[in-house]
């Protein structure tokens, strides 16, 4: 059984560092790592925690819905910790941070753990799509940003289509874990994009 586990992590890390830094081929890649990583027991955590860089994570059992979009890249590769610090590095003017949260420098423990930030990375990075009513325009790999009202805003992936099959299913955390739901148009969308890595 050890030497199972073995054989299999091992595999898990040969085909991540193949793909590592590299360009996703097709959005639906994101969707596919996105369903790999569904855990309903991650207990949701919004703290402020220090983690390494790059490929920093918080305690895999814990995270918020930003969390699931930076662990569904990673599996293919993809570190936007490292990409969006980057990018806010060399822009920073660009990003809400001195604005939204008072802050003079970038900080990779939490800069792209932030909606906000991620939205602006994935429009100068990425493809920003039409934002509709159809729910067939959202695509497997496709990106959706939410206004939750009071500030909030919420982030996830398009994965599959739901059983009435006149939209796709979203993974995401809002408290519940890492989960596939049909909320697509339970909020209001303030953000779509499509994103297959590099900028």
């Amino acid at each position: 059984m050890i030497m199972k586990k073995t054989i299999i992590l091992l595999t898990f890390c040969i085909i991540t560092c193949s793909f590592f830094g590299q360009k996703l081929t097709h959005p639906t890649q994101l969707a596919e790592a996105a369903e790999s990583i569904v855990d309903p027991t991650i207990w949701y955590d919004p703290s402020y925690v220090r983690i390494p860089y790059p490929n920093g994570d918080v305690d895999p059992k814990k995270g918020v819905c930003t969390d699931v979009v930076i662990r569904a890249y990673r599996v293919l590769g993809i570190d936007l910790q490292k990409e969006v610090h980057e990018d806010i590095r060399d822009n920073f003017d660009k990003y809400p941070i001195k604005k939204r949260w008072g802050k003079d420098t970038p900080d990779t423990n939490i800069d792209h753990r932030r909606v906000p930030n991620l939205m602006v990375f994935f429009s100068r990075h990425g493809e920003v799509l039409k934002i509709t009513e159809n729910g067939l325009d959202y695509k497997p790999g496709d990106i959706v940003c939410w206004d939750l009202g009071g500030g909030i805003l919420h982030i996830g992936i398009v994965v599959r289509k739901g059983a009435t099959g006149d939209r796709f299913m979203v993974i995401h955390n809002i408290g519940g874990g890492q989960v596939i739901e049909d909320c697509l148009f339970k909020w209001r969308i303030i953000g779509h994009y499509r994103y297959l890595g590099g900028r």
